[in-house]
C-alpha cells in the first residue's frame, strides 16, 4: 500500500497498523531505524552538515486518531519517544496532529495554512504540504489550481509570520509500474505542479512562483528576525510590516472575494486587488501582487513522432494469454480453501487474483430453472465472471465507491458447473481510518438465485471450496521483457482487435529530438504498457471522464480553492497520454508490449512528442515582459497589444485601450527568430494608451513557437 505500508504488513500474524500493537510498532520501528541509519551513514542530516533540516514521523495521523481511542494516543506518543530516541539532531514534525507531543512539532497541509498557529508558541510555523493542484482518478476530470491563488497562499502564509513552505506537489509525476494507489488512481500524478509531469515548466505557475520566491528570499532575515505590527483595515484588508535594524518590509492582503481595494500608507495609495497580497519589500515600492502575473502562460501541443509514419507504420505481433482454460474450465488453482478471500492476502504481487469453484445442479434441484443468475458481492475493484468457460461480463465501481453487487442471468448444466472469477485491483486503499482493513477482490457472498414465479431461491457458494491462482501467466513469465521466460513465438497474421486478455507487440523508432515523449493510448481499453521492459503504468483510456462540472469561463482565482473549483476534459478520456521517460528509450530500435485486459485496437497507438506550441508573455506597465520558446525560436507574433487586454492565452484581443504605437511590428523585430525575447510594457516605447482611471495597462504577446 501506499504511505510507506507494503501489503505484507497487514497479512503478518495479530497485527493492527497505526495503533498500540507491539507487532506494528516493532516493524516500524525496525523500518524507522533502518532508514535513519542509512541517512546517517550518508552524512545527510544538517547536524551532520547535509541538506536534512527536518524529519517527519506518522503522516496525518491527527485527522484518523479518533478512530483508535486511547490507542491511537499512546501509538502518538510512542511514536514521538521513538523517533527522539534516534537522535538525528534536526527537528521531528508530525504534520496535521493538533496535541503533539513535545518536542515534536505540530504542521499544517492544505491548500491555506495562514490561519494555522501550533500549539507550542515558541515552535516555528511550518507550512508541509501546500497542495499545488489536487490528484486525478479514474472517471474523475482534470483538476487546475490558478497560478494566482497559489502565489495568494503562499504570500499570505508569510505575512502571517510563516517559517518554512513546502509544495505538494513541486514536481507532478507519473506512477509508474503498479506505484498508483488509491484505489483508483490515474497512472499521471501531475497535480498541476509548477514542474508538470514530463518535467516541463507549468506555465505560468512556475514563473509567477519562481518570482515570489526570489522576492520572499531577499527579504529572508527581515521576515526572520523583523518586529512584527499588524493593522486591520476593515473588510478583509490587512496589513503588515516587518522592522529590522530601521529597514522595513510590507505585506497589504486582500482577502475579499469580490471587492478591490486601497491602502493609504504613509501618504501613498496602494490598489490591492480582491484575493491578492502585495509585497513592498521596502515597504515604498510594490515590486509583487499575487494576482498580478508577469510571466508566460504556454500552451503546450503534441507533435506525431517525425522518426517514422506512425500509427500507420507500426506492425504488430500478438499472442493470447495463454492457460485460460485451466482457470476458466478446469478451475485449477495454487491453493485452495473453504471460503472466499481477501485479494491482500496475495501480498500485492499481481492486480489479479483467480477465485474458482464449482457448483453440481440436478434438475431437481429446488434451485433449477429456466430463470437463474448468479450475483457476485465485489469491491468496486474490476470484476471479470466466467461460467463453464465462457465469458459472462464485467463490472466495476467508480472512484470512492467500495463494494457493488454483479448479477446476470446465467445459463448452467445439469451436473458439475464451473464458475470463475478473475478480480483485477487498481491500488489498494491508502488513506483514511483504518484503511487497510479496507476489502480488496471479491467480498461476497456469491450466490446462484433462482426464481419460480413468486418463489426466490437463493444458493450461496460462498463457504463452498474456492481455489485461487495469482497473476497471469504472461505476466508472471515477463513476456514484456527481453529476459521473459516464456519464449514462444508471437503472431503476426490476422490480428485481433477487442479481444480480451490479449498481448501485443510493436518496434518504434526514437522519437527525434529532446522533447518529452507521450504515448497516445487512444482506441485501447485497459491493460499495462511496457517500453523496453519498463512498465508506463496501468492505461485505462477507454475510461470516460465526467460530462459535467467543467466550465469554458476562465478560472476565476479569487476565493477559496476546492478539488473541482477548475476543473477540465469532460466528456473525454480519462487518461489518453501516458509519459515515456527518454531514459526508457534506445538510439535506435525500441520495442513496445501492450497487456490488453479488456480488448482495444492497438493500431491507433502511436507515440507523440511533447512542446511549447504557443508562448503569451505578459507585463503590467513598467515591467518586462519575458518570452522564451524553451529551446526552439520564435516563430511567429500572432498577438501583441499594449493597454486594456481581454481574454486568455489563445483568444486575446482589444479592449477599450491601447498604445498608439504598433505594437505587433515592435514585438515582432524584438522576438522573431530568436528563443527568448524581453520587452518593456511601457508608454514610452508602445505610445500613450490614454486608459480610463481604474484600469491597469498590460503588454500582452502570444508568440508560436
Amino acid at each position: 500500500m501506499s504511505s510507506g505500508f507494503p501489503v505484507w504488513l497487514h497479512n503478518v500474524p495479530d497485527i493492527e497498523m497505526r495503533t498500540a500493537n507491539s507487532v506494528f510498532m516493532n516493524e516500524m520501528q525496525n523500518f524507522t531505524s533502518l532508514i535513519v541509519d542509512m541517512v546517517k551513514k550518508e552524512s545527510l542530516f544538517a547536524s551532520q552538515g547535509g541538506p536534512i533540516i527536518l524529519a517527519q514521523i506518522e503522516n496525518e495521523y491527527g485527522n484518523v486518531i479518533s478512530s483508535y481511542g486511547d490507542a491511537g494516543k499512546a501509538y502518538l506518543n510512542w511514536c514521538a519517544s521513538m523517533a527522539e530516541s534516534l537522535d538525528v539532531g534536526v527537528p521531528w514534525i508530525m504534520c496535521q496532529e493538533s496535541d503533539a507531543p513535545e518536542p515534536m512539532l505540530n504542521t499544517c497541509n492544505g491548500y491555506y495554512c495562514d490561519q494555522f498557529t501550533p500549539d507550542n508558541p515558541n515552535t516555528p510555523k511550518i507550512w508541509t504540504e501546500n497542495w499545488t493542484g489536487w490528484f486525478k482518478n479514474w472517471g474523475g476530470l482534470d483538476p487546475h489550481r490558478t497560478a494566482e491563488d497559489v502565489a495568494f497562499a503562499v504570500a499570505r502564509f508569510y505575512q502571517n509570520g510563516g517559517a518554512v513552505q513546502n509544495y505538494y506537489m513541486y514536481h507532478g509525476g507519473t506512477n509508474f509500474g503498479r506505484t498508483a494507489g488509491g484505489p483508483y488512481i490515474t497512472t499521471t500524478y501531475d497535480y498541476d505542479a509548477p514542474l508538470n509531469e514530463y518535467g516541463s515548466p507549468n506555465q505560468p505557475k512556475y514563473g509567477h512562483l519562481t518570482q515570489l520566491h526570489n522576492i520572499l528570499m531577499s527579504m529572508e532575515k527581515t521576515l526572520t528576525y523583523g518586529n512584527i505590527t499588524n493593522t486591520d483595515y476593515g473588510n478583509s484588508l490587512y496589513g503588515t510590516v516587518y522592522t529590522l535594524d530601521n529597514t522595513s518590509s510590507c505585506f497589504f492582503g486582500n482577502a475579499n472575494e469580490t471587492s478591490d481595494a486601497t491602502v493609504n500608507y504613509q501618504g501613498v495609495d496602494y490598489n490591492v486587488p480582491a484575493w491578492s497580497v502585495s509585497i513592498l519589500p521596502d515597504c515604498k515600492t510594490e515590486v509583487y501582487n499575487t494576482a498580478k502575473l508577469n510571466t508566460q502562460t504556454n500552451l503546450m501541443v503534441k507533435k506525431s513522432n517525425e522518426a517514422e509514419d506512425e500509427p500507420a507504420s507500426l506492425k504488430w505481433s500478438w499472442r493470447p494469454e495463454i492457460n485460460l482454460e485451466q482457470a476458466t474450465v478446469q478451475g485449477k488453482g495454487q491453493v485452495s480453501t473453504n471460503m472466499i478471500v481477501d485479494q491482500k492476502v496475495a501480498n500485492d504481487v499481481s492486480d489479479y487474483l483467480w477465485y474458482m469453484t464449482s457448483v453440481k445442479l440436478d434438475k431437481d434441484d429446488p434451485i433449477w430453472t429456466d430463470d437463474m443468475s448468479i450475483r457476485v458481492n465485489a469491491t468496486g475493484h474490476i470484476l471479470h465472471v466466467y461460467i463453464n468457460g465462457e465469458y459472462l461480463g464485467s463490472q466495476w465501481a467508480t472512484y470512492g465507491v467500495t463494494n457493488y453487487v454483479f448479477e446476470k442471468k446465467v445459463k448452467l448444466n445439469p451436473g458439475m458447473n464451473q464458475i470463475t472469477l478473475l478480480s483485477a485491483t487498481i491500488g489498494f486503499q491508502n488513506y483514511g481510518p483504518k484503511f487497510d482493513v479496507v476489502q480488496a477482490g471479491i467480498s461476497g457472498p456469491v450466490e446462484i438465485i433462482g426464481r419460480k414465479g413468486d418463489e426466490t431461491i437463493i444458493k450461496d457458494l460462498s463457504s463452498h471450496k474456492w481455489s485461487y491462482k495469482v497473476g497471469l501467466h504472461g505476466l508472471d513469465n515477463k513476456i514484456y521483457s527481453s529476459d521473459g521466460k516464456f519464449t514462444a513465438p508471437w503472431n503476426t497474421e490476422d490480428l485481433p482487435i477487442n479481444r480480451m486478455l490479449t498481448w501485443y507487440k510493436t518496434t518504434f523508432k526514437a522519437p527525434l529530438g529532446e522533447d518529452p515523449i507521450a504515448l497516445d493510448m487512444q482506441g485501447l481499453g485497459k491493460g499495462v504498457a511496457w517500453v523496453n521492459g519498463n512498465s508506463i503504468g496501468r492505461y485505462w483510456p477507454s475510461y470516460m471522464a465526467e460530462d459535467d462540472g467543467c466550465s469554458t469561463d476562465v478560472c476565476d482565482y479569487r476565493g477559496s480553492y476546492y478539488s473541482s473549483k477548475c476543473d477540465t476534459n469532460c466528456g473525454q478520456p480519462t487518461q489518453r497520454w501516458y509519459h515515456v521517460p527518454r531514459s526508457f528509450i534506445n538510439d535506435d530500435v525500441n520495442e513496445l508490449v501492450l497487456f490488453e485486459e479488456f480488448g482495444g485496437n492497438p493500431t491507433l497507438v502511436n507515440f507523440q512528442t511533447i512542446r511549447v506550441g504557443t508562448a503569451c508573455g505578459i507585463a503590467y506597465e513598467n515591467k518586462e515582459m519575458e518570452l522564451s520558446c524553451q529551446g526552439r525560436p520564435i516563430s511567429a507574433i500572432k498577438f501583441a497589444s499594449f493597454g486594456d487586454v481581454q481574454g486568455a492565452c489563445g483568444s486575446y484581443e482589444n479592449g477599450s485601450c491601447t498604445g498608439r504605437n504598433d505594437a505587433l511590428s515592435i514585438v515582432q523585430n524584438a522576438c522573431v527568430g530568436k528563443e527568448s525575447c524581453t520587452v518593456t510594457g511601457s508608454e514610452s516605447i508602445f505610445g500613450a494608451a490614454n486608459c480610463a482611471d481604474g484600469i491597469s495597462k498590460k503588454l500582452i504577446v502570444e508568440a508560436r513557437c
